[in-house]
């Protein structure tokens, strides 16, 4: 009996330890969770978040928040469970976030770039918002290209058969938007004097793709300057905030009503919002900051739905100026537009 005794214990114990063994395990997958939300027109480590110099900026009453998800890179089995149960957690497999041929540095470093692309791009749309238009220009003329002799180097193009060109991604779409060969009327703007070419497009020499033969830049000449400082976050998924946090900055009028407006979504140059991940950990911890709206990008509206939390109203935005209009809606006590399932 002692002997059997002694078996049963080492068993129990050896039991006992594989499953310890297997409990800490760790597996293919990361738990994503709700991450640290940011006001953007306050501070963040004793630093504001959105900095403008040689301009009178305006105190708002309220918050315009950014939303972020945590993400929990080793996960052993116990944590998987946990978050498996969990209406605040998502387990999803580790090759989603981390592809198996690229490592977390190189993740990283390719979340701060489009970090940094977003804020780029909240600038140039606040800017515009404001009243700063960005200005396309001709950086070099190609010598046997489609415009050698009808534009110059510095021109101003205004204009593709009538329609605005607002950014470079907007004059690349317009001259694009009919094959190659196709007459352009081309409007501009040389040494502050406007005029109008007539270019026909021709084919680039690799592809059909059409060209007008120039390289371009842009500029949005205006008398401030604007910075955004923030340590720690990563991705595109901040442009639409920073882009409301800019305006609001720059603005006398207070846009926020004095509410707490959180949300998330990339924005392009010409002010679209994109959709991003993890909207379910970001409507938490939305609502855990105390936010009374939630700016959604129509794409994640789908989603959104699904993972709705309760006490915290929802608007649907497909552009910066559906989420001025949203916000404007909810501080006069109107319905924004809200998400919906297609």
């Amino acid at each position: 009996m002692r002997r059997r005794g002694v078996t049963v214990i080492l068993g129990a114990l050896i039991t006992a330890l594989l499953a310890v063994g297997v409990m800490a395990f760790p597996l293919p997958y990361v738990v994503l969770k709700p991450g640290p939300t940011v006001n953007t027109l306050g501070s963040d480590n004793g630093k504001e978040v959105i900095q403008v110099t040689k301009a009178q900026t305006s105190a708002s009453t309220g918050q315009l928040r950014l939303t972020t998800v945590g993400v929990q890179p080793s996960v052993e089995l116990v944590w998987a469970i946990r978050g498996w149960f969990s209406d605040e957690q998502a387990v999803v497999p580790r090759d989603l976030v981390y592809p198996p041929n690229r490592s977390e540095q190189q993740v990283e470093q390719q979340n701060a770039e489009e970090f940094k692309s977003s804020q780029s791009s909240a600038e140039t749309v606040a800017l515009r918002k404001l009243g700063y238009p960005v200005q396309v220009f001709v950086a070099d003329v190609v010598a046997d290209g489609a415009s050698a002799g009808l534009l110059r180097k510095d021109d101003v193009i205004t204009a593709v058969d009538g329609a605005p060109v607002t950014s470079p991604g907007k004059l690349t779409e317009l001259v694009q938007a009919k094959p190659a060969g196709t007459a352009l009327t081309i409007a501009y703007t040389r040494a502050g004097e406007p005029g109008t070419a007539r270019i026909t497009t021709k084919a680039a020499a690799d592809d059909d793709t059409p060209r007008i033969g120039v390289s371009i830049d842009k500029k949005q000449p205006h008398p401030f300057t604007i910075a955004i400082d923030l340590d720690e976050i990563g991705g595109p998924s901040a442009g639409l905030m920073f882009t409301l946090g800019i305006i609001d900055k720059l603005k006398p009028e207070d846009l926020t009503g004095g509410k707490i407006i959180a949300g998330t979504g990339t924005i392009d140059d010409e002010g679209g919002v994109g959709p991003i991940g993890g909207i379910p950990q970001k409507l938490v911890g939305a609502k855990d900051a105390g936010a009374h709206l939630f700016l959604v990008p129509a794409d994640n509206c789908a989603e959104a739905l699904r993972n709705a939390v309760p006490g915290l109203p929802m608007a649907r935005v497909a552009t910066v100026d559906d989420a001025l209009a949203a916000i404007q809606a909810y501080n006069s006590g109107s319905t924004p537009r809200p998400c919906t399932a297609s």
